[in-house]
């Protein structure tokens, strides 16, 4: 971690994976970026399904987890245009009223939300003209809502498209965005004001960065 925050930036230096996947052995794409963030300075990487296989969650360990960090990732596949069905009980249960939203619910104010999504679709299918019909923002909105209630900073996510097609140079490839992302987040490197101009938080976007 060093230097000090770029203009329209800020650091995130305790970084919170919220990693959901229930086929996670079967999967190429999110094991790429999994593989690629672990282990990273300043980010804790928390397996939801290797927590709690039977669904049972913690709510005051996950409630003292998300206090311990100033950025929360939600990592999963697109399932069904949202997210796997733990991840929705996590939210369901661990963001309570008067504790995370309401009058008194302030815990997790001020603090960073974004997702890091695969997608088999290729990114031309999540426009308006495209397959699904819609973008990855229009059917993260409910989520974005949630993150807002909450009172935290919503970040656009980052989006491993094509999964279905991707070579392992790709996904290798893509595995390294993601890494860059994290510790461009972390270490206050990116401008948020550009990348919330945009439709999502990836280094490969930003003006001077390689386009992928």
């Amino acid at each position: 971690m060093t230097g000090e925050p770029a203009a329209g930036a800020r650091a995130f230096p305790r970084i919170l994976v919220l990693f959901a996947h229930p086929a996670y052995h079967a999967s190429r794409a999110q094991r790429a970026l999994v593989e690629a963030a672990r282990g990273l300075a300043g980010v804790t990487f928390h397996d939801l399904y290797e927590a709690y296989p039977d669904y049972d969650v913690d709510v005051p360990a996950e409630q003292a987890r998300l206090l311990a960090h100033d950025l929360y990732v939600l990592q999963h596949p697109f399932y069904w245009y949202s997210v796997p069905p733990l991840l929705k009980q996590w939210i369901d249960l661990v963001l309570q009223h008067g504790w995370a939203y309401g009058r008194d619910g302030r815990a997790i104010r001020g603090r960073g939300w974004m997702h890091a999504i695969s997608t088999g679709g290729r990114e031309a299918s999540y426009r308006g003209e495209g397959f699904h019909r819609r973008t990855i923002a229009d059917f993260l909105a409910p989520l974005e809502a949630t993150a807002r209630l909450c009172g935290c900073d919503w970040l656009p996510p980052f989006v491993l498209h094509g999964t279905h097609a991707a070579t392992p140079d790709q996904l290798r490839a893509r595995g390294l965005d993601w890494r860059r992302t994290l510790e461009a987040l972390r270490d206050g490197a990116l401008d948020l004001d550009a990348v919330r101009a945009g439709d999502r938080t990836d280094v490969a976007v930003l003006p001077g960065a390689p386009a992928d």
